[in-house]
C-alpha cells in the first residue's frame, strides 16, 4: 500500500492551513493506492509522537482517528469524513490540526498518519478511543502505510 498527500510530501511541511495557525481542523488531503484483496474496511489514525512528556507522560497527541472507511474508498479529500470519527487527543471526535507548543523542544513536530487495511469492519461507536480502535484491529490487520508531516507552530 502507499499513503500521499496532495500538500505534502514524506517528511514535508503540512501546509499551515491544516493546523492550529490556519483555518482550524481542516484535515489535508490523504489519499492512498494498492489496497490489498481481501480489503473489508480501512482506519486512518494520525498522532504526533514528539509532545514533551511534561505536558503528556506517553510523548503522544492522537490526532485524528478514522475507522470503518468502505475499501472502495481511495482518499480522504479535505475536510471529508468517509468513515467513522473516534476521540482525538482532546476527546472530541474530530481532526485537531497540528499545533506543537513552541516553548518545548522539538519545536518542529513530526505527524504520522498510519493507513490500515482490515479484514474485518470494526463496528465501534463514534468517538470510540485510538486505544480502543488498536485493540479492536489486532489480528484484523492485512497491511498498513504510512505518511509523516511535519509542522513548527508560527510564533
Amino acid at each position: 500500500m502507499e499513503l500521499a498527500s496532495s500538500v505534502f510530501t514524506e517528511g514535508g511541511a503540512i501546509p499551515a492551513k491544516y493546523t492550529c495557525d490556519g483555518e482550524r481542523d481542516i484535515n489535508p488531503p490523504i489519499s492512498w493506492k494498492n489496497i490489498p484483496a481481501g480489503t473489508v474496511s480501512l482506519a486512518l489514525i494520525m498522532d504526533d509522537p514528539d509532545v514533551p512528556k511534561v505536558l503528556k507522560p506517553d510523548g503522544i497527541f492522537d490526532h485524528w482517528v478514522l475507522y470503518d472507511i468502505a475499501p472502495t474508498t481511495t482518499k480522504v479529500g479535505e475536510g471529508e469524513v468517509p468513515g467513522t470519527l473516534g476521540a482525538n487527543g482532546a476527546g472530541a471526535s474530530a481532526y485537531t490540526g497540528p499545533c506543537p507548543p513552541p516553548q518545548y523542544e522539538p519545536s518542529t513536530h513530526r505527524y504520522v498518519f498510519v493507513l490500515y487495511a482490515l479484514k474485518t469492519t470494526l463496528g465501534l461507536a463514534p468517538g470510540t478511543s485510538k486505544p480502543k480502535v488498536l485493540s479492536a484491529m489486532q489480528g484484523n490487520v492485512l497491511a498498513q502505510a504510512q505518511l509523516i508531516g511535519t509542522y513548527k507552530k508560527k510564533l
